[in-house]
């Protein structure tokens, strides 16, 4: 099995490009995740934080995907199915941008269950652009030959309907157990680049952020491997 590379940028990275998650090896997770895929398509959840890195280590692992098997995998993400900023905005949900309700949860459970299920044509996904700070439709193709699909996003393991049946619809969901400080830090160096001042972004790391980090934090026991972020 193969990875095409992620039509998605940005996120964080390690020194040096480094792993952040390192326990197992890459190396490691890479023979788990092509395993999941041996008697076809297979999707594999990628769960955290805020600003535990999903994007860059789903990334990560896509690099190491290419040498075994080039050409055969894929990462999307849930932050595809935002909802439009003008609608947040409309129901006086700007200050909660982020959390479980500004989500199209129904859309993205049934894409869920397109990918697994139509694997003889392209199947596309939403991306969110963090420059215009909405999400835009048709941007990620899953095509026949992806085998394995990377699916990263914060509420994978939430149990309030309808966010419960991603897990059903998931072969594997991992957890990216973060370390508190450096995640914080890189949610605020995250919302300095897209335009907060240095206080503000500090308030939403600390505050909303905060929320949505215990309501995901207390799904870890659903997961079927926790990793470590290395120090």
């Amino acid at each position: 099995m193969t990875i095409t590379g992620s039509h998605r940028t940005g996120g964080q990275t390690g020194p040096s490009g480094t792993p952040l998650y390192g326990n197992p090896s890459l190396d490691a997770l890479a023979e788990r995740a092509l395993h999941l895929a041996r008697s076809g398509r297979a999707l594999l959840g990628i769960v955290g934080e805020p600003g535990a890195g999903k994007s860059t280590f789903a990334e990560q692992l896509l690099a190491r995907l290419d040498k075994e098997q080039p050409g055969s995998a894929v990462a999307v993400s849930m932050d595809g199915f935002h909802l439009a900023q003008k609608v947040i905005e409309a129901r006086g949900q700007m200050a909660d941008k982020g959390t479980i309700d500004t989500f199209d949860a129904d859309g993205f459970v049934a894409l869920l269950h397109r990918t697994r299920a139509e694997t003889e044509h392209t199947v596309w996904w939403p991306e969110f652009d963090r420059d215009l700070e909405d999400a835009v439709s048709g941007a990620v193709d899953v095509v026949a030959h992806h085998q394995l699909v990377i699916v990263d996003g914060n509420f994978l393991l939430a149990t309030r309907d309808p966010w419960r049946r991603a897990k059903h619809l998931l072969d594997e969901t991992w957890f990216l157990d973060a370390l508190p400080e450096p995640r914080r830090e890189r949610l605020v160096r995250r919302y300095i680049s897209h335009g907060f001042t240095p206080d503000a972004a500090r308030a939403k790391a600390l505050g909303v952020d905060e929320d949505t980090s215990a309501l995901i934090r207390s799904t870890v026991s659903r997961a079927d491997l926790v990793l470590g972020e290395l120090g």
